[in-house]
């Protein structure tokens, strides 16, 4: 059976879905709306499905997915509501937020989900080649998610549940693995260079550890795949070494010695956070 899909934003997540959407027979893109019209008819031409309309110019549909960033979801989701269409599916793509921040479309009779793909989403074409494989968090309606799951997984995304009061920490879970790595690399890469490491030197380093880390990782888990001084409890090397990134940058000092505590509790807890640090329930 054919799942009918509206899409409201037409920026690289909504784009990289739509080219997804055009080559999966078993779904149909009836209307994509945007803030600007121009840029829906950008998006349709460039999928080759799809009608550019705008947001009370659109077809019914069994799935409505909203695209748009973060900070507009909310408003969308209210004026799609206003416009009085059909109770349906409505499906929002960040991170952050829960599927609840389209109340007034729950509200009118619709299903709310949630369903964050854990990708960094860049040139559309791009993005719509890596997509298979790609993991899916999703939370709201038990209906919705498993429309949501369902449509997910004919585009080639491998889909797991969170909970909607998780969904949060979620995402900041995907920040540390992701984006702070980026920055400890950059960092990295800044201690080489006032170590006095040639630049071309310092990022095939970089790449080289990467590599073997994320090889360990998957292999060991990051217990066992743990290594340097503060695994191995040489303290007197953290130390020097502390006290050293301490002089040359105070931050990034902080930085060090708090990660090495995470590292020596890791090795011999097989947990990086102490639990003496959660919160107690009354």
């Amino acid at each position: 059976m054919t799942l009918t899909v509206n899409l409201i934003g037409a920026g690289r997540v909504g784009r990289t879905l739509l080219r997804l959407m055009a080559g999966c027979p078993d779904v149909a893109v009836r209307s994509v709306a945007s803030r600007r019209l121009e840029s829906a008819r950008i998006a349709v031409d460039e999928a080759g499905t799809g009608v550019a309309c705008r947001l009370d110019d659109m077809a019914p549909a069994d799935m409505w997915m909203l695209t748009v960033p973060d900070t507009q979801i909310a408003g969308v989701a209210r004026d799609t509501a206003t416009c009085g269409y059909p109770p349906s599916v409505a499906v929002q793509c960040s991170g952050d937020h829960r599927a609840d921040v389209m109340a007034p479309l729950g509200e009118a009779g619709w299903t709310l989900a949630s369903a964050h793909p854990m990708l960094s989403f860049a040139e559309p074409a791009v993005s719509a080649r890596r997509f298979p494989g790609t993991a899916v968090g999703i939370e709201g309606d038990e209906g919705a998610i498993s429309a949501v799951q369902h449509m997910f997984e004919r585009l080639g995304a491998r889909c797991f549940r969170i909970s909607s009061e998780g969904k949060v920490l979620y995402h900041a879970a995907a920040v540390i693995t992701n984006n702070f790595t980026t920055v400890l690399q950059a960092v990295a890469l800044e201690a080489w260079e006032a170590a006095g490491v040639a630049e071309d030197v310092a990022r095939e380093l970089n790449r080289t550890l990467l590599r073997s880390t994320l090889e360990n990782l998957e292999e060991f888990g990051p217990a066992a795949a743990l290594t340097g001084p503060a695994a191995r409890g040489d303290a007197a090397v953290v130390e020097a070494q502390g006290r050293q990134v301490a002089e040359w940058r105070s931050d990034a000092g902080q930085l060090y010695a708090l990660l090495s505590q995470m590292a020596v509790r890791l090795k011999s807890t097989g947990k990086a956070l102490d639990d003496q640090d959660v919160p107690r329930r009354h």
